[in-house]
């Protein structure tokens, strides 16, 4: 991204108005759309991923949530903001006037800029799902600290709640045990096998600009096949989510399983273009050098060999061989 991030949350409401929403019979639009964004930006699809998350967790959630107290308009701009993290915490309280939230919540991307986030805070309950306007009284955006060289724009910073209006989205655990959590994971890996397909374009781009040997012919085949078999479990998870076929296991695990192969994928096509292409791009083009820094930031949401042991916990749980 440029460094328009007003121009590119305009454009995102403006797309939350018409995209579909993971479960609904068009999950792998809403994927392509995600990806494609990605392949053109990493920065934009970074902005446009949470806001729709937002608006479809909002559309998914039981009851009738009261946006209007806390100023949600046509306009509004969503973040989703579910983070942990050490000697912070965010506590939600009920009183006579409502919901308040008070504590700090870390990694809070664009709370400066956007007008509202859904946010997870604590209550006698456990973990609870809150919508609350970031330009209201009680509610202090933190500018950093935020040296990344991936998403310069896109600062993530905690965000401290005094007091602040809040109200509920779900119950006590919604959030977090409906399956439309593990449908986000995945749109978020959809955004990453985007990013990937920009740098292979560069890849690929560069054949015609000078006669590729047999190395370069070796990464271009190798990034193909790695994007190819990202994408087709991509597609093949989004016809599990609008349950055209049965996974056979939980969503968590098949969004771990996505995510773990589409992560892969963009590392690989990341290390083979950097090896193909050499410096030259990273020092003299703009564009290149900025989605290869965004690409590799975002694709750390995926915790690696965390993220892994996770999936064979739960592979072990279910007691049976998954092969």
């Amino acid at each position: 991204m440029s460094g328009d991030v007003a121009a590119a949350l305009t454009w995102a409401s403006d797309v939350g108005r018409t995209a579909p929403s993971p479960g609904a019979g068009r999950t792998l639009d809403l994927w392509e759309l995600l990806a494609s964004t990605a392949a053109a930006d990493v920065g934009v699809a970074r902005v446009l991923e949470p806001h729709l998350d937002a608006l479809t967790i909002l559309a998914q959630a039981p009851g009738a949530v009261d946006l209007a107290s806390i100023g949600v308009g046509e306009g509004s701009t969503w973040g989703v903001f579910a983070a942990e993290g050490p000697g912070v915490r965010l506590e939600a309280r009920e009183g006579a006037d409502g919901w308040r939230l008070t504590g700090v919540k870390p990694w809070c991307s664009l709370a400066a800029t956007l007008t509202h986030a859904l946010v997870t805070a604590w209550t006698t309950d456990g973990r609870r799902l809150f919508a609350v306007g970031l330009r209201a009284p009680g509610v202090e955006p933190h500018d950093g600290p935020w040296v990344a060289r991936g998403f310069p724009e896109i600062v993530s910073a905690p965000v401290r709640f005094d007091g602040a209006a809040a109200v509920p989205v779900g119950g006590p655990g919604w959030y977090l045990d409906r399956p439309g959590f593990a449908w986000g994971g995945i749109g978020v890996a959809a955004c990453w096998w985007g990013g990937a397909v920009g740098l292979a374009r560069e890849l690929y781009a560069s054949t015609g600009r000078r006669e590729p040997d047999q190395l370069v012919l070796a990464h271009l085949g190798a990034v193909d096949v790695a994007l190819t078999g990202a994408r087709t479990v991509l597609a093949e998870a989004s016809r599990a989510v609008d349950g055209d076929v049965d996974p056979g296991v939980a969503p968590g695990v098949l969004a771990r399983r996505v995510r773990g192969v589409v992560a892969r994928a963009v590392e690989e096509t990341v290390q083979r273009c950097s090896h193909a292409l050499g410096p030259g791009p990273m020092t003299t083009d703009e564009a290149y050098a900025r989605r290869l820094a965004d690409l590799q930031l975002y694709v750390r949401q995926h915790h690696a060999e965390r993220d892994d042991a996770s999936l064979g916990r739960d592979l072990l749980a279910s007691g049976r061989s998954p092969w």
